[in-house]
């Protein structure tokens, strides 16, 4: 975990694309998409069936690195609006006991706008935790210190010839957005003008390595 200061509080950046928050105990997630590869297997298209379980390895690992006691997820838990229903019975069993003994909000995004029961937890437009607002996706306009997911950044290198591509955070003064958590998410370019757009001057990519956190000014 690397030390990550934003809006005045202090944050330890995950490599595995996840924020932990010590003051709150609280473990901040992303994009997790959920149930993306059975949306695609219903149009035909086979991806590898098992991103949910995926995706909740990971969660779990860092919980239990963390010692976390809540977890915010900030939008599009879930791949669509029937994502939750197609859970299947292990996968399901292992999120309900996540969400039962964890404090866990879920935040809609577009994706899981319209999911009937989401799997515990509860579920809200926004949040807001110490003067700084959690929501699915950044409002440019809004000057307020937020903390958003949506675009699932990525830092593109050419090193020595060969291409690198890195999940990453991108940060401003007043803008936080994280990397996509779940197993077979993509990603956005990090210097995208939707993303620069959307966190404002003097934006950076930021890449939590070993102990360190790589800053790449994004122009």
């Amino acid at each position: 975990m690397v030390p990550l200061s934003f809006a005045g509080h202090a944050f330890m950046a995950l490599p595995e694309a996840a924020l932990y928050w010590p003051a709150q105990r609280a473990l901040l997630v992303a994009d997790l998409h959920f149930e993306k590869a059975s949306w695609y297997a219903r149009f035909g298209q086979f991806l590898p069936p098992h991103d949910s379980e995926a995706t909740l390895d990971v969660i779990e690992a860092l919980v239990e690195r963390t010692g976390a006691q809540a977890v915010l997820s900030l939008g599009d838990s879930f791949h669509d609006a029937h994502g939750a229903a197609r859970l299947d019975p292990s996968a399901r069993k292992r999120l309900f006991s996540l969400t039962e003994r964890l404090d866990w909000t879920w935040i809609t995004g577009n994706h899981d706008v319209g999911v009937a029961d989401m799997p515990g937890g509860r579920r809200v437009a926004e949040a807001q935790v110490e003067g700084i607002w959690l929501r699915h996706e950044a409002e440019a306009d809004d000057p307020r210190p937020e903390i958003s997911g949506h675009f699932h950044p990525k830092l593109r290198l050419s090193l020595r010839g060969r291409h690198v591509s890195r999940r990453c955070f991108v940060g401003s003064a007043t803008k936080l957005i994280l990397p996509a958590l779940g197993a077979l998410t993509g990603g956005l370019d990090a210097g995208h003008g939707e993303i620069r757009r959307a966190v404002g001057a003097g934006a950076a990519a930021l890449v939590p390595v070993a102990d360190r956190l790589l800053r790449f000014p994004l122009s």
